[in-house]
């Protein structure tokens, strides 16, 4: 028989295997959890574009910069000047360092509410706007947002579009919260900016209005339903109102569409019939069917 120490190298191997396979094992549990645990924010590019998205990626939250920026610019959007203005007013006091609201714009669907907020990111950026897209789903994340650029020298619009909220969802309390009533106030250097179809960004029923009291002198207090899908709307300090257009506006828009994509002068007038069918065809003469339209009548001549 081999003497003990002899023996040991085997001995030692056989023991190393156990602990190698447990490190593997070990390695491969750590990776699950490095998926499944939340990452640390990354600040992007900030140089990258004027536009950036809020993403997530399973755990991963990130800024990803917009690489090419809807081109649309005000001059470009026509038979909404009064909204035009007060946005721009309010933008160019931001832009500027002075005192500016956040901004709801509310109203019938494709009457410029989103082309508006593009434009007036495409007229500031070269002034330090930077515009945050961020879905309604993500706005659970609007804090961390916040700190993220917070200090920033840019000015940053958070960018909620199409934004409209049912009852009990999380992303509601977290606008809520940065709207105003947070501890933790918000920077200067951010705005909110949302567009809704909805008023009050909250479905409203006919129930509703069973909480309204009536005092004995005649006056009506909304119950506290009503307060509370009031309460949020009410933290927008500026609220712009689009409405759908009438047959005299929204020719003028199909014809400011067709000069963007190139049609003569001659054949605009010419275009005008088609495009009141076109919208009969849609029930709407709105901005949006209009540039459908010149889409389509440019393309068909070529353009």
């Amino acid at each position: 028989m081999a003497p003990p120490a002899l023996q040991a190298p085997s001995t030692l191997a056989r023991m190393t295997e156990p602990i190698e396979a447990l490190l593997q094992r070990a390695e491969r549990v750590l990776a699950r959890l490095e998926n499944i645990l939340p990452r640390p924010l990354e600040a992007p590019d900030w140089a990258a574009s004027a536009a950036f998205r809020w993403r997530r990626r399973g755990n991963l939250r990130l800024l990803e910069p917009v690489r090419r920026v809807a081109p649309i610019r005000l001059a470009q959007l026509r038979e909404i000047d009064t909204q035009k203005e007060r946005l721009v007013r309010n933008t160019e006091q931001f832009v500027a360092g002075r005192g500016a609201n956040n901004v709801v714009l509310t109203g019938a669907r494709g009457t410029g509410k989103s082309s508006l907020v593009k434009a007036v990111l495409n007229e500031y950026a070269s002034r330090g706007l930077r515009l945050v897209e961020v879905d309604k789903a993500d706005l659970v994340d609007l804090a961390d947002l916040v700190e993220l650029v917070d200090g920033r020298p840019e000015r940053f619009v958070v960018f909620c579009d199409d934004l409209s909220f049912d009852e009990g969802e999380p992303g509601y309390k977290a606008l809520k919260s940065v709207l105003d009533g947070s501890v933790a106030a918000s920077g200067d250097n951010l705005l909110i900016y949302a567009t809704s179809n909805r008023r009050h960004l909250l479905p409203e029923y006919m129930k509703d209005n069973l909480s309204y009291e009536h005092t004995e002198d005649g006056e009506v207090h909304p119950g506290e339903v009503v307060e509370e899908k009031i309460s949020l709307s009410e933290r927008f300090g500026l609220w712009l109102s689009f409405y759908p257009f009438s047959q005299d506006e929204y020719l003028v828009i199909v014809a400011q569409w067709l000069r963007n994509y190139g049609v003569p002068e001659g054949e605009i007038t010419a275009a005008q019939k088609e495009s009141l069918v076109w919208a009969l065809e849609r029930g709407s003469r709105s901005g949006r069917v209009a540039q459908q339209f010149a889409r389509d009548w440019a393309g068909r001549r070529g353009g």
